[in-house]
Order: structure tokens, then C-alpha cells, then sequence
């Protein structure tokens, strides 16, 4: 019998999936799989059924119907300041990990050099696998997640310099929100060295304590190389729709709509129907959708500070990695199995983000109802002695 190709030897199935079907398993908590647990606003969901009944069931335009890429451009003008074209640098695409893999595959060509920061999210290095090109990472530094400017400059300059760098913020799995001037040096390194900047931006609108996303298109000289991706996914608690999107200038896009044509042809029609009426929403959504989420993220690190046991602080996104050192296990993923078997809260492991394999984290998920949130803090409670009880 002949071998698979040699690409699907050189990485596993997500971590993240799977601790949600181990948790399924025990029936514990899940805090693994970044999924919201309320449901989308109701004039959502009744514009999907409204789209059905009308008869949206065929194909939409490959890269997007002209009503959603209009309804995305409005939206990206008033987020971003940038005038966005909506028939040329657009794409709507199969969620955002269809959209990062696009990007991905678009610029850069077998040995080129990917560079991402590590902690990175685990579809990041299957995306170099499958495109060809060679990841170099780029360490942030816990607790507080910040960069070495000499790392990063070396990582841009390696190998005759990096074909594209790959940003995510907020950062998923720290909750880092980088700052401008952190992103000028980032910007700075892709002008020296002719590299291309794809963002991942799902958490774009979960952004806490004050603080500012930026979006890095907007940065000077920084809209021509740019490839900004986002979805609808955590904005409507919609993961389940698989809507996501590209946002590029127009030779960019030309290119990446190919890529995405032969990779999935389009996101579900109704669906794209549907989520028009969520990009309608007045400002006053995004706000409350922030503060909602602030709000579930303080309710777990309330509990987490019960237990004494060390984690960082999420400025953005819905994500909160803790430190099990303390339990002295020589596997996180084991410690993560436990957890779940044994205190009814399923994480992820953390070496599924590290480049190094780091063990010491696991990440849990705040996105979930106060009252979950509430009986999963009174099950990690559990865990404040610092050891397997």
C-alpha cells in the first residue's frame, strides 16, 4: 500500500478538539474549545431562518455576496478609517481558519520563511506544513508576553528575510493586546525587509481594561502588505457558521480569491445572507459585547486567585493561560486529562502552543454563561493546595 504524504506525519489532530471530546467523555466543564455558550442575538438568527425560507440555497458569489462585502467593507471603514473596496479587496471565506490558510498560501511558496510569534495558535504551523514554508518563531516571554526587538529582528533577517510574518491580536492563546509601538517595530521589520504581514484579528472587538486594538493595517506604509483576516464567528457567537474574511489590497486579493476558490468554492449562502443584518448593529453591540466578556473574565480569575496558582492577566481575547508548575507534572498533557477526569474542568494542554513544547500552562476559555463560569470556579478550587488531590 502506498504512504500518505509525508506532510501529515509531521503534525497531530488539534489538541484543542480533543480535550473537547475528553471532556464530553467525563462530562466536565469545557474551558478548552474557544466557543461562546450564549446564543446569537435573536434578529441573527431569525435572519438565517428568513434567508432559508427565501430560497437561498444555491451557491453565492465564489468570494463573497456583493451584499455581505458591502456590509464588511461599511463596517471595515468605520473600524479601521481605511476606505475599503468591496468588489476588489475582499474575499468571505469558510471562518477564519480557511482565511489564515488562504493568506498563507497565497504569498508564500515552498521553503519560503513564515515567522510568527510563539505562544502561536496550533493551525498556524499546520499552516506552513501545508503551504510549504518554514516556520521561524519568534518567543513572547511570559508572564507579561512581551517581545526581545533583537529576537525579532533576527527572525526577519533569517534565511535572506521573512516572506511573511504572522500577527495575532489579541493574541490567542496569552490575551496579549500589542501596542503601538510594539506594532510600529513589527511594521517597521516588514518595510526593511520586503515581508508581508498577515493578521489574525477574530478577537478584534475583545479588548479590555481601556485598552486599544489596533488595527495594523492602518499603521503608515502598512495597508499595501498587509493581509488582515477576521470572522463573525466570536463577534455573533456564530463558530458554528464558519464565516470568516480577507481584507487586502487589490493585487493581493486577485490572488487569494483563486487560493480560495479551490479550497472550499464558498461559505454557506443563507448564512452569508443573514449575517448582513449582524453587521448592522449599532456601536452600542461592540460595547456591551466588550463589557460582558470583561465581565467573564473577572469572574474565573476571581476564582484562579482563590487558588493561588499563577496565570496571566488577559488583556484581550477570551483566553487565560495558568501555570501548573506547581503540580510537578511531567506532561501537560496528562495534567490536562486529569484535570478533566478528576476536577470536572477540561483545558488545553499549552504545548500545543509553544514552539519549544513548553509544558508548564494549560489555557482555559471565559466564554461561557456567569453561571458556569461559577461552577467551574468552585470545581477549580479543587486545585489551590498546588497538587493532585
Amino acid at each position: 500500500m502506498p504512504q500518505t504524504s509525508r506532510r501529515t506525519s509531521v503534525f497531530g489532530e488539534s489538541l484543542i478538539r480533543e480535550m473537547s471530546r475528553v471532556a464530553a467523555k467525563h462530562g466536565a466543564i469545557n474551558l478548552a474549545q474557544g466557543f461562546p455558550e450564549g446564543d446569537p442575538p435573536a434578529a441573527l438568527v431569525q435572519a438565517a431562518k428568513d434567508a432559508m425560507d427565501a430560497g437561498r440555497h444555491q451557491y453565492a458569489v465564489t468570494w463573497g455576496s456583493p451584499e455581505l462585502r458591502d456590509a464588511l467593507a461599511a463596517k471595515l471603514t468605520r473600524c479601521t478609517g481605511l476606505a475599503v473596496d468591496p468588489l476588489r479587496e475582499l474575499v468571505v471565506t469558510c471562518g477564519a481558519t480557511e482565511a489564515m490558510l488562504a493568506a498563507v498560501m497565497t504569498v508564500c511558496d515552498p521553503g519560503d520563511r513564515l515567522g510568527m510569534f510563539s505562544p502561536f495558535y496550533e493551525n498556524y504551523n499546520a499552516d506552513a506544513i501545508l503551504s510549504g514554508a518554514v516556520a521561524v518563531h519568534v518567543p513572547l516571554n511570559p508572564p507579561g508576553y512581551g517581545f526581545d526587538p533583537a529576537e525579532l529582528r533576527a527572525a526577519f533577517a533569517t534565511g535572506g528575510g521573512l516572506k511573511a510574518f504572522i500577527l495575532c491580536n489579541p493574541s490567542n492563546p496569552c490575551g496579549r493586546v500589542f501596542t503601538r509601538a510594539e506594532l510600529l517595530q513589527i511594521a517597521a521589520l516588514a518595510e526593511e525587509f520586503d515581508t508581508f504581514v498577515i493578521t489574525d484579528e477574530v478577537y478584534e472587538h475583545l479588548v479590555f481594561d481601556g485598552r486599544e486594538h489596533i488595527y495594523f493595517a492602518t499603521l503608515p506604509g502598512m495597508a499595501k502588505r498587509t493581509i488582515s483576516c477576521s470572522s463573525l464567528s466570536k463577534t455573533f457567537s456564530i463558530t458554528g457558521w464558519r464565516l470568516g474574511y480577507l481584507h487586502a489590497a487589490p493585487e493581493i486579493i486577485a490572488q487569494a480569491r483563486k487560493v480560495h476558490d479551490f479550497l472550499t468554492v464558498g461559505a454557506a449562502a443563507p448564512l452569508q445572507h443573514a449575517v448582513v443584518t449582524a453587521l448592522g448593529f449599532p456601536p452600542s453591540y461592540y460595547t456591551s459585547l466588550c463589557a460582558e466578556y470583561q465581565t467573564q473574565r473577572d469572574i474565573l480569575l476571581s476564582y484562579l486567585d482563590r487558588t493561588g496558582l499563577t496565570y496571566t492577566r488577559p488583556e484581550g481575547a477570551y483566553f487565560v493561560m495558568l501555570d501548573i508548575s506547581p503540580f510537578g507534572c511531567a506532561s501537560d498533557v496528562e495534567f490536562s486529562h486529569w484535570m478533566t477526569r478528576e476536577i470536572g474542568v477540561a483545558p488545553v494542554p499549552g504545548s500545543s502552543f509553544f514552539a519549544t513544547g513548553e509544558n508548564r500552562y494549560v489555557r482555559l476559555n471565559f466564554a461561557k454563561k456567569p453561571s458556569t463560569l461559577h461552577a467551574a470556579g468552585e470545581r477549580l478550587l479543587r486545585l489551590r493546595e498546588g497538587r493532585k488531590a
